[in-house]
């Protein structure tokens, strides 16, 4: 899908396993009325933070899982050292796209440096609520760790 579309929200994530956190947070952040962009990060970018498990979807898989939601516009896939997540590479990633927003969820570790770069590419930073008890991490956990002896 296109990702050219001037004025657009923008996020990135990794999107592993899509769940209904992930809709509701699109789908809100979609609600806001600009075009959605979704950006998804590399392999390597995932395992980086994650841990040498994941991603358990290549980010091509994960994007196309993306695209198919009908409430995106559009999805790309960020690649790049997994280190550099300061407002200088996101102000280089982001810039060609000419975002109208950068929107991100409570607690992200990457938000400062968002906020940054949205404000020199003269954009808004948007910050929405996660949906509690909602997360990759947390459905992994629940499938793989084995029940309590009686």
């Amino acid at each position: 899908m296109p990702y050219d579309q001037p004025g657009a929200a923008v996020v990135t994530g990794a999107f592993d396993i899509l769940h209904v956190g992930h809709v509701r947070f699109l789908r809100a952040v979609r609600d806001r009325g600009l075009p959605l962009l979704v950006g998804v990060e590399d392999d390597a970018r995932v395992s980086y933070w994650k841990g040498p498990d994941r991603p358990l979807h290549t980010a091509a898989e994960r994007a196309e899982v993306l695209a198919a939601l009908r409430f995106v516009d559009g999805v790309f896939i960020v690649t790049g050292p997994p280190e550099l997540n300061k407002p200088a590479e996101y102000i280089r990633l982001f810039a060609p796209m000419h975002p109208g927003a950068l929107a991100h969820t409570a607690g992200d570790p990457h938000a400062e440096g968002r906020c940054a770069a949205a404000d020199v590419l003269a954009a808004e930073c948007w910050e929405l609520t996660a949906i509690p008890g909602r997360s990759t991490t947390r459905i992994l956990n629940a499938v793989t760790t084995p029940p309590p002896t009686p």
